[in-house]
């Protein structure tokens, strides 16, 4: 049995053990003992294991994705305008998926006495997580970005500050020589390799913890907690087709200067490997073969945007993490102002850069932004069971915009170097 399949075996076991536990002996004291020593502690142990993975997972993937741009004068050249091009699209579709999750309100409609009941249950775990409390845009907000010590922002999940530090040594590193940098880089993508199999070990652990941390919700507070699912997939399978047809569509067309429909016509086995494998890392290979063969990219280009897009260009994970939060904000009856939803969205944007391209990466990462604006983390127990589905949908979404960043960035260098535009493979054969 393939591991999604035991995921969502395990969310619907739970979900329908806990339910009949609470339907047919609610209250009982042994129910209560089973839930508060049994399930809590393995669904925390398997929170946990996600969670220890966050501090590495943003400072490898950043600070790697930073250096492999090169050079300074390559970084100066084709660095700035790939970044901008990733925040750009990334911001879309964050914007995008809060935008519709405001609109439906998907996790809207339990009881007020369901949702005291889930805030009681969670609040200290939320607060345990938090850092410093969801921030506010005052000047020391900005200041604070900047660590004093990096390894104590890194201890308290100081988040800006984490990605600042990474920011900059990534770039410190295309700065000084190339054999001193090079172990250095060397070290950096074997903790990242570690890491990336320790999230996959506790992956493997999915099931039990979901089972656990669902039955634990649905023994006390019965099935009602789950009636919303449906309408958060919907809502984020809108918002991932809703950025690909408009968002990824208009910058292809407006940046890149390519027919929209040309672009999806050519990078449909990239597309088919990325759903298939959940992992932008699995399709790199594709892509670049793709980006160069059937889009007519330069290697070099294809070679620099590519891998450092598999690392830091993540719109689906982007929008799916927006939407995740306010999904479980209103299921738990926990209001986002304005300015909250600010935080959730530029929050998304920076943990949806240092998401790991595997599949399940942007799950340790989303529950640091839950616990940031004051969502129980724990929370996240009633997504994983879908999850599979959702983590296909968007890697694919994540894919896309890589490539589509390809072409944007190939165009601008043909034209600072005076070549001639880039071809497509059905252009060639047309003559």
């Amino acid at each position: 049995m393939k591991l999604h399949t035991k995921i969502a075996l395990g969310l619907l076991l739970g979900a329908l053990v806990g339910g009949f536990c609470n339907r047919f002996f609610g209250g009982a004291p042994w129910l209560s003992f089973v839930s508060d020593n049994v399930a809590y502690p393995v669904g925390q142990v398997f929170l946990r294991l996600l969670f220890m993975t966050v501090v590495p997972i943003v400072f490898t993937s950043i600070a790697i994705g930073v250096a492999g741009i090169g050079d300074m004068k390559t970084l100066g050249r084709l660095g700035g305008r790939t970044i901008g091009y990733f925040a750009l699209s990334t911001l879309m579709a964050a914007l995008i998926g809060l935008t519709l999750v405001n609109t439906i309100k998907p996790g809207s409609g339990l009881t007020a006495a369901t949702r005291d009941d889930l805030m009681a249950r969670f609040a200290s775990n939320a607060e345990g997580l938090a850092a410093a409390g969801a921030p506010d845009f005052g000047i020391s907000t900005f200041v604070n970005i900047v660590p004093r010590n990096p390894v104590a922002a890194a201890a308290n999940m100081d988040m800006l500050a984490l990605i600042f530090f990474s920011l900059i040594f990534g770039a410190a590193l295309t700065m000084i020589p190339t054999e001193k940098a090079r172990p250095v880089i060397a070290v950096l993508e074997g903790i990242g390799e570690a890491v990336i199999a320790i999230i996959n070990m506790a992956m493997k652990l999915a099931p039990y913890g979901v089972f656990a941390l669902i039955f634990v919700i649905t023994s006390q507070f019965g099935w009602g907690i789950l009636q919303q699912l449906s309408m958060y997939v919907v809502v984020v399978m809108a918002g991932l087709l809703l950025h690909a047809t408009v968002g990824i569509s208009f910058l292809v067309k407006v940046f890149g200067k390519m027919n929209p429909l040309k672009f999806w016509k050519a990078i449909e086995a990239p597309v088919i490997t990325a759903f298939s494998t959940s992992s932008s890392m699995a399709t790199l290979p594709t892509s670049i073969a793709t980006a160069e063969t059937e889009l007519g990219v330069q290697p070099k280009i294809a070679g620099f945007v590519l891998p450092l897009g598999a690392t830091m260009n993540m719109n689906g994970t982007s929008l799916f993490e927006g939407v995740t939060v306010l999904f479980l904000a209103q299921v738990f009856g926990v209001h986002l102002s304005i300015g909250s939803q600010v935080i959730v969205v530029v929050l998304s944007v920076l943990t949806a850069i240092g998401a790991a391209g595997v599949p399940g990466g942007s799950l340790p990462l989303m529950m640091l932004v839950m616990a940031t604006v004051g969502v129980p983390p724990e929370g996240i127990a009633i997504v994983l069971g879908v999850d599979r589905i959702l983590d296909m949908t968007r890697t694919t979404l994540n894919v896309a915009g890589d490539i589509s960043a390809s072409v944007y960035i190939d165009r601008v260098d043909r034209e600072m170097e005076g070549l001639s535009p880039a071809v497509t493979a059905a252009e060639a054969a047309a003559g």
